[in-house]
């Protein structure tokens, strides 16, 4: 059975075996929720790929102190560079139910579009931007993976049109054939539309960008449903090249 896992901001200046961590006020408080007590062990994670084993030393209210027993040669993520581009929705709260599925597959950064039909609310949208990241920092703890994935601000469909990598997919349900060129072990970035798809000039745009459509089959997927159908199509070539 595996350890719990937390994710914690900051590294300690002196990483080192025997030296004492305290948990993050969100972290102590999902420790009480699993029932954590004094002896028992956990995995502590940093953002920039640090994991260590630790075990609870005491606990005093929200303030949990942790010794770090040893380093964890590990490294759970993707060898290359991957991007998902999702889509604002109308009902913000739609992406709780989308990023943990990303994240549980290995997406490291999140840059969310907005789109044509996105009905984008930037005072809503700020709002909404700290509980996304208190879910992906969940998932990466329930998933165990090695480093926390990057949730950026919101950009528009010129992001994409001017976006660097070359390997990039697009959802779009009107190809009208399955085939498309296998992916590379190199970075990847994917995107998929809001509710009610592209416009007629969004699609000619990434198009015309040489982003590669994609089909997922012959019905029509949601808006929360394509990010993770794309993904998993990627992880299964990706996770071949790698053997």
């Amino acid at each position: 059975m595996s350890l719990p896992r937390f994710f914690l901001p900051v590294v300690p200046e002196d990483l080192r075996e025997g030296v004492l961590v305290s948990l993050t006020l969100e972290a102590a408080r999902h420790a009480q929720v699993l029932r954590l007590r004094p002896g028992d062990a956990l995995e502590l994670a940093w953002r920039q790929g640090h994991v260590w084993a630790g075990d609870i030393v005491s606990i005093r209210g929200s303030d949990w102190t942790i010794r770090l027993v040893r380093s964890l040669d590990e490294n759970r993520e993707w060898p290359v560079h991957i991007e998902a581009c999702i889509p604002i929705l109308a009902q913000l709260s739609a992406l709780d139910d989308v990023l943990p599925g990303l994240v549980e597959l290995g997406v490291q950064i999140f840059q969310p579009i907005i789109f044509d039909r996105s009905e984008y609310d930037e005072h809503k949208t700020k709002g909404r931007m700290d509980r996304w990241q208190r879910i992906c920092e969940r998932s990466a703890e329930q998933s165990h993976r090695s480093r926390l994935p990057e949730l950026r601000a919101p950009e528009p469909i010129e992001y994409l049109l001017n976006h660097s990598i070359s390997q990039r997919w697009v959802a779009y349900e009107e190809k009208q054939t399955h085939v498309h060129n296998p992916l590379q072990l190199q970075d990847f970035v994917f995107t998929s539309g809001p509710e009610g798809g592209f416009t007629s000039r969004e699609i000619s745009q990434l198009l015309s960008a040489k982003w590669e459509p994609i089909s997922l089959g012959g019905s029509i997927l949601r808006a929360v449903t394509a990010p993770c159908a794309l993904m998993g199509a990627a992880a299964l070539q990706l996770s071949n090249l790698k053997r």
